[in-house]
């Protein structure tokens, strides 16, 4: 970790909320422990709303259950095998009053991963780790709010925190946000953290622009008409289908998208058949893209579904999509100038760093979308160490209070400016 430097000083009018947040370090730790040892998976995640519930309860903090499963996203999700889900139980709370609102949000499913660091508070969930760092996310917003609410007659207006599920499922702050998220009050800007294990601890990059990739996943599910190997010519061949689209599908993007864009489309997963002699009746094709460039990705999903009924009607098949997509998360310059002392003060301004875009997506996309949003990712290991989704990734618990300190100080600091 470099050196701190405290660059904010204590007034009658300002907080400091990094020392502050040390009065509560043992707290957050705690907290993180608790989600670690009990992780969850997709928007149905029980015992974790239970636990934040109760913990804002002790604060004093009012909160409600927040986000609805349309049955059509269930049918959706379990065809696609992540299992059926009915319920979301993301969590919403407010601290303040008035204009303007600031929403602050923390993810808090884990994933399906078999924890492979002994501690003692690995998890508990025999399948399931969180092993992005979710527990952490949960447990500093859970220590901004006490903060928060230490000083909510300071507030100069509405702080707004999230607590939401299905993240790694690309959809979980769509259902809070069409459950009624953005509103009551109405969200004006919006501010994440992500904890990163291999980036260096106590260093917070802020980069300006897109953050993160939009990801947009088709599964094709080709319905063809079986029969014997030696009579192809009385069937419709799944298999075949499958595999023009696969060799289709892959070329698309090299001669439709301008090379500079950097998009990526893989395909995943491929099934079809069970023996070498029966030509399939049914096979599945599932593909994955990922792009940054907004006009490139209007393009290709407007082609690929195209391309897709074009291919599979050309042999005289039959298809069925299942598709989802997250936009990319977009940093507002703006705002990010706005807040950039906030994160200075409680960094350092040395230890601010830019190390550009993220490589995957993020389910924040969907907020950043909607409202002028910063999404910034704190170093909490070093260079080389496990990474996030990796079944032996571990964190400097010490990092922690920092990004409690960052939710509350920017929280705090962007109302009272909105007032100037």
């Amino acid at each position: 970790m470099r050196g701190r430097t405290n660059i904010m000083t204590t007034t009658t009018n300002m907080v400091n909320f990094f020392e502050e947040s040390k009065k509560y370090e043992e707290q957050i730790i705690k907290d993180r422990r608790y989600l670690h040892q009990y992780p969850e998976l997709g928007f149905d995640l029980p015992n974790t709303q239970k636990y934040i519930q109760q913990r804002l309860n002790e604060m004093g903090i009012d909160n409600k259950p927040c986000g609805i499963v349309p049955e059509e996203i269930t049918k959706k999700y379990a065809k696609a095998g992540f299992g059926v889900q009915k319920n979301c139980t993301g969590v919403v709370a407010t601290i303040g009053k008035g204009e303007p609102c600031i929403l602050l949000r923390a993810d808090m499913d884990a994933l399906p991963i078999e924890e492979e660091v002994e501690s003692e508070f690995k998890s508990k969930n025999p399948g399931k780790m969180h092993a992005c760092g979710h527990d952490s996310h949960t447990a500093m917003l859970l220590g901004a709010a006490q903060m928060l609410k230490d000083h909510e007659d300071m507030l100069q207006g509405t702080v707004k925190l999230m607590f939401q599920p299905g993240e790694e499922w690309g959809y979980g702050s769509k259902l809070m946000i069409d459950d009624g998220l953005l509103q009551n009050p109405k969200v004006d800007a919006a501010f994440a953290i992500h904890i990163m294990p291999d980036q260096e601890a106590g260093t917070l990059s802020v980069h300006k622009g897109t953050i993160s990739q939009a990801m947009d996943t088709y599964i094709v599910e080709i319905q063809g008409n079986g029969g014997h190997s030696s009579q192809p010519h009385k069937t419709i061949d799944a298999n075949m289908i499958m595999n023009q689209l696969y060799t289709s599908l892959n070329l698309l993007y090299t001669r439709e998208v301008d090379p500079t864009k950097n998009v990526t489309f893989s395909i995943g997963a491929m099934s079809g058949g069970t023996v070498t002699n029966i030509i399939p009746d049914k096979s599945v094709l599932q593909g994955n893209m990922r792009s940054y460039d907004q006009e490139s990705r209007d393009h290709l999903c407007k082609r690929i579904p195209e391309m897709i009924d074009h291919i599979v009607k050309a042999w005289r098949g039959e298809y069925n999509i299942v598709d989802f997509h997250t936009p990319t998360t977009a940093n507002d310059p703006a705002f990010i100038d706005e807040i950039m002392p906030a994160l200075d003060s409680v960094m350092g301004k040395e230890n601010v760093v830019d190390l550009g875009a993220l490589s995957g997506s993020e389910d924040f996309s969907h907020i950043s979308q909607a409202v002028p949003s910063a999404f910034v990712v704190l170093g909490t290991g070093k260079e080389g160490e496990p990474p996030v989704h990796n079944p032996r990734m571990h964190q400097n618990e010490a990092i922690f209070k920092y990004g409690a300190a960052l939710h509350a100080n920017v929280a705090m600091e962007w109302l009272k400016a909105q007032h100037k």
